[in-house]
């Protein structure tokens, strides 16, 4: 029997509104984003140096670890990869202040010449030689720690900005303690920084 021509209609359209409303299953899936390694910052001396500075991925030390009394003024700064604290120093009259910033890394990280370079490098000055790295460095000795500290002004009369830094080997680990910022601040804060670094003590 052959249908009416608007009963076939009718059928197409029903047909079409079935199709319509099936919709297509969408799942959602959130993936973990593996952590990226991440290099040390900053720029060393030599090229070959620079490079295995900056292109080798390190772990944070863990383990025993150091204590310290900040001075009051310094506020504790926000949480930040790789760092064991961050302490932040205010300016004069709002300007623009300096930060401590604190990391260990198994190992001595290449050692004090790579180290004081990497932190010249920073300031865009030129690298020491092995033989002029004695005379950089201060050693301090705190109880049964033995610190070595620099100071650096970047080039310029006056400079536009200064590092504080100390390396402290301790327990198969190497702590750095690097205050940077304007010139002023940083070397205004330059007694409380080494008043900081005699505060240190080894802890469990």
């Amino acid at each position: 029997m052959r249908l009416p021509l608007s009963v076939l209609w009718f059928a197409s359209l029903a047909l079409l509104a079935l199709g319509g409303c099936r919709r297509e299953e969408i799942r959602t899936y959130t993936v973990k984003k593996e952590a990226a390694a991440t290099p040390i910052a900053g720029a060393p001396t030599a090229a070959g140096a620079d490079a295995a500075m900056r292109n080798t991925a390190v772990t944070t030390a863990e383990g025993p670890g150091l204590a310290w009394a900040a001075p009051d003024h310094w506020k504790t700064g926000p949480e930040k990869a790789m760092r064991k604290a961050t302490y932040l120093v205010p300016g004069d009259n709002g300007a623009q202040g300096a930060e401590l910033a604190v990391t260990a890394f198994p190992g001595d990280v290449g050692g004090p010449l790579a180290n004081v370079n990497r932190w010249r490098g920073q300031l865009s000055l030129p690298a020491l030689a092995e033989s002029e790295l004695a005379t950089a460095l201060t050693h301090l000795d705190v109880g049964g720690l033995h610190i070595d500290y620099v100071e650096l002004a970047a080039a310029g009369t006056p400079p536009t900005r200064r590092v504080l830094g100390a390396l402290v080997p301790h327990a198969g680990a190497t702590w750095f303690f690097k205050l940077d910022g304007p010139d002023a601040v940083v070397a205004r804060e330059k007694s409380a920084f080494l008043s900081f670094l005699q505060s240190l003590r080894p802890v469990d």
